[in-house]
């Protein structure tokens, strides 16, 4: 009996101890609560940190991108200032100082005023000779009169920031414009196409038209080049280009000329080129009988040619190689060079260029 009694109270503490430790284990403690806690708070903490890196990453890239707009527009600002004043040395070796950007331009030469719009700055002429006729837009600029009389009361009038002129413009006249206190720029092609571009270069300078001048001179030399490949190899048939005929005498594309060049360009053989100054005779022309002739398409030049004394007993006019061809195209010595050598050679080389 006894034995059944210890027995039966052993069993009842191993029960009361198992469920106490059951109910120990379900239950959470205050230590796990804190820990708990502690993760929460230490994730949002982390959280917020992200969230405030993330601000400040974006208030340093929109600070940056204020910076750097702050420089673009300073550099812009100042690009004008890098440039100018500019100095440029004239046709007569004298120095030309050019305060700030020219806003307004009187062109006393068609070719200047040509490449002026070429550079896309037409806007900036506001007085023109008779002659600048290219590109028509020209029409609705005043004139101030013709290349060499010209009316200079109406220059000071139009009150220019300057006045460009090449080199047929007489001194006097450019003197006059400078004691009215007129900035005025003379150049000089040099007669070659690398005046030419240099001028065009320097009148980009001038105008705050840099790069589009490079874009326009590289455009040229690019065609040139491409008229070289076309004319390689080809033969020069002798060539005389007519710049002048009748009681004043003969005048021609002599050596020292930058037509000249441009017959030889052309891939012609130039019969004038061991002669200077422009003049030639009819002796010469005749004796020499060019297999081309080449005149202006301007007053009637070809018609009269074909009946005049040593003109009409040339080989080129009795077999039917007298070529007309715009002369504006050489005497104007601008952005449309090219175009007139490209003509030329569709005259020598027909087959060259299609």
């Amino acid at each position: 009996m006894k034995k059944l009694l210890k027995l039966l109270l052993t069993t009842m503490l191993i029960s009361v101890l198992v469920f106490s430790l059951a109910a120990c284990g379900g239950k959470k403690t205050p230590k796990d609560d804190t820990y708990n806690q502690e993760n929460q708070v230490e994730k949002d903490d982390t959280s917020k940190t992200d969230e405030d890196k993330d601000t400040n990453e974006d208030k340093d890239t929109n600070d940056k991108k204020d910076e750097t707009t702050s420089n673009e527009e300073e550099k812009d600002t100042s690009s004008e200032s890098d440039i100018y004043p500019l100095t440029i040395t004239d046709k007569y070796g004298k120095e030309i100082t050019i305060e700030k950007e020219p806003k307004t331009v009187v062109s006393i030469s068609p070719e200047f005023t040509e490449t002026i719009f070429a550079l896309g700055a037409g806007d900036k002429i506001i007085g023109r000779t008779d002659f600048c006729d290219y590109p028509s837009e020209v029409a609705n600029i005043e004139s101030i009169g013709g290349l060499q009389e010209f009316n200079i009361e109406k220059i000071v009038d139009l009150n220019p920031d300057i006045v460009v002129t090449s080199a047929h413009v007489k001194d006097d006249a450019v003197a006059k414009l400078q004691e009215q206190g007129i900035t005025v720029l003379s150049l000089s092609w040099n007669e070659s196409f690398e005046g030419i571009y240099g001028y065009i270069s320097t009148l980009g300078e001038v105008i705050n038209k840099k790069q589009e001048a490079n874009e326009l001179v590289t455009s040229m030399k690019d065609k040139v080049t491409e008229i070289q490949k076309a004319i390689e190899g080809k033969e020069k048939p002798t060539t005389y280009f007519v710049v002048g005929y009748g009681e004043g005498g003969d005048f021609t594309a002599t050596g020292d000329t930058f037509l000249s060049e441009a017959m030889a360009l052309a891939g012609a053989d130039n019969i004038a080129k061991d002669a200077t100054g422009w003049a030639y005779s009819i002796e010469q022309i005749v004796d020499k009988d060019p297999e081309i002739v080449i005149c202006s398409d301007k007053y009637d030049s070809k018609t009269t040619l074909e009946s005049l004394e040593g003109y009409k007993d040339l080989t080129a006019v009795k077999e039917g190689k007298l070529y007309e061809i715009d002369e504006n195209l050489f005497f104007r010595q601008g952005p449309r060079i090219v175009d007139g050598l490209t003509n030329l050679v569709k005259i020598i080389h027909p087959d060259a260029i299609k």
